[in-house]
């Protein structure tokens, strides 16, 4: 079986990461994002809510995982390259990843305690 699948070249690639992913950038035939995390717990939860996101899209990443932080790569591997696939993925997991009540939510979020921070948001 051929997979059909367009795949972009570098500099559309990167145009799509400008408009659309700003902390992610494309290296030796990925896209990439770094997630820090504030601890092992923080590292275990940016893991398992990738690891969901990829199963239910059925396109899963190559990650990278330490104490704070986690490495997210994307690439289609059937197709040889980056397709609209990796792009869509990686908007789901960081919606989720950087997701954070708002100031007018009746849900309060992670006090600015340090020791219940989990992840290092972009803001």
């Amino acid at each position: 079986m051929v997979n059909s699948e367009k795949t972009f070249t570098p500099e559309e690639i990167e145009i799509r990461l400008k408009e659309r992913l700003k902390h992610w950038f494309y290296e030796a035939g990925w896209i990439r994002r770094k997630y820090k995390t504030g601890s092992w717990k923080g590292t275990l939860m940016v893991v398992n809510t990738v690891g969901h996101l990829a199963e239910a899209a059925w396109h899963h990443p190559d990650l990278t995982v330490s104490y704070a932080f986690v490495i997210v790569k994307l690439q289609n591997h059937a197709a040889k390259g980056i397709t609209e696939k990796d792009f869509l993925l990686a908007q789901e997991i960081e919606r989720v990843i950087q997701w954070q009540p708002g100031k007018e939510s009746i849900l309060e979020g992670t006090p600015e305690d340090p020791r219940f921070k989990y992840i290092k948001y972009d803001d």
